[in-house]
């Protein structure tokens, strides 16, 4: 196998798969890349337009606008898309409350997605769903922290709601399960038990606050109940 792998990292074909390098580590790795004139590169690109053209045929509140102005202006809903899309990227860069449509775009539609899932019969959408909302969650969390020097970069928003567009993008991988997967999980399934310790923690510092604070109102009312009677 290895002699193949030294053989096609020889060639230099913009029609086939060319490699580019040898990874000789305990499990023997072949990086590749794809090339940009083959045949298999052009069914990619093709069968990525095609999943972009039967999302926008599915039956949802999106679809059917687009499917709404398809009809009246006779514009296929393709071009009509990549209109808005084109659209709202500009007015990302240079459009006053870019930040809010940017939310906006990352929370209205999931949000909208995420009842009809809840209530429907299949559990699969939910679980899709609830992966979206924790990363979402934990970029917000990172967000806040980075967000009063990212936000002055021109291209920030429009990265940003691309971004959160690819963690909801309709495919079985999107960027929402790819970064779950190789670094949500992990990560908790590595820490699950200190981070139940400490939320345990949290959980009774709060109550023995509540409860302090629950006594304290009580000898505040019995006091002020006592110093009425007193004057009475």
């Amino acid at each position: 196998m290895l002699r193949e792998a030294n053989v096609m990292q020889q060639l230099d074909n913009p029609y086939i798969v060319r490699m580019i390098g040898i990874c000789e580590v305990e499990n023997l790795m072949l990086v590749m890349e794809l090339a940009e004139l083959g045949p298999l590169h052009k069914f990619l690109q093709k069968n990525r337009h095609q999943r972009f053209e039967q999302f926008l045929h599915e039956k949802n509140l999106m679809t059917n606008v687009l499917a709404k102005i398809e009809e009246r202006t006779g514009v296929s809903r393709l071009y009509i898309a990549l209109a808005i899309v084109g659209f709202v990227a500009i007015y990302l860069v240079i459009g006053y409350g870019a930040s809010l449509l940017c939310n906006l775009i990352g929370f209205a539609y999931p949000a909208y997605i995420s009842i009809k899932a809840i209530e429907s019969a299949t559990k699969e959408d939910d679980t899709k769903w609830l992966t979206y909302w924790v990363v979402y969650g934990v970029f917000s969390v990172a967000e806040f922290f980075g967000d009063i020097f990212l936000s002055w970069f021109p291209f920030y928003y429009m990265g940003k709601c691309a971004f959160l567009v690819w963690c909801m993008a309709p495919t079985p991988s999107n960027g929402s399960v790819l970064i779950y997967t190789r670094i949500i999980r992990p990560f908790f399934l590595k820490n699950e038990s200190k981070i139940d310790d400490a939320f345990k923690n949290i959980s009774d510092k709060a109550t023995d606050v509540a409860d302090k604070f629950k006594d304290e109102a009580k000898r505040a009312v019995a006091n002020i109940a006592f110093e009425e009677k007193k004057a009475s």
